[in-house]
């Protein structure tokens, strides 16, 4: 004869007997990267206003999240293949460095970004910019040259609509797991042939 209750016992039970076979431990390990430590160079993100229809002190509070986002991000995908901050911020003031720049600051010349990155023995410089349109529109563009190449291997644009602060967050994450994937799977590729 037919029991529910017996039945949902015999699922709970086969249930509970597959799950010590769930592989546990690898949906828990960090992601690790096989680039080389210090690979990839990540410049602050540039604040750009002039074309805002309206100029806030908060502004600039905007551009440092987009930073710390972007930088937390590729962190947690690339872990050891991002440059040292430090490093980054003292090579684009180097007045050597700087020269390549003009009169702009560092982080927005792409010939200035490669600079630095080649300095510290970075294959790849990621650099990306926040512009405000109004306290509704900002727009992110964002940029990965291969600093090997001269090639400027992704340059992304997007709108961000709606309330700034949750907008830049999710807009630079997306932008970082794309930098992210695109570096691992090109010097994947620029490995395999080096060998």
């Amino acid at each position: 004869m037919y029991s529910p209750t017996a039945s949902f016992a015999l699922c709970a039970a086969l249930l509970a007997a597959s799950l010590p076979f769930i592989p546990l431990a690898a949906q828990s390990a960090a992601p690790t990267s096989t680039l080389p430590g210090g690979s990839v160079a990540v410049l602050d993100v540039a604040l750009y206003t002039a074309g805002a229809n309206v100029q806030e002190a908060t502004d600039t509070a905007h551009a440092a999240l987009a930073t710390s986002v972007l930088r937390g991000k590729l962190a947690e995908l690339l872990g050891p293949a991002l440059a040292d901050t430090t490093a980054i911020a003292t090579r684009a003031h180097a007045p050597a460095i700087r020269a390549t720049a003009g009169d702009k600051a560092c982080n927005v010349i792409v010939a200035c970004a490669k600079a630095v990155a080649s300095d510290l023995g970075a294959g790849w410089v990621v650099m990306a910019k926040l512009s405000k349109t109004s306290n509704l529109i900002w727009l992110l563009t964002g940029q990965l040259v291969n600093v090997r190449t001269n090639e400027i291997i992704m340059d992304d644009s997007t709108e961000l609509k709606g309330d700034v602060e949750p907008r830049v967050r999710a807009g630079v994450r997306i932008f970082a797991e794309r930098v992210a994937r695109t570096v691992k799977e090109r010097s994947g590729g620029q490995q395999a042939r080096g060998s």
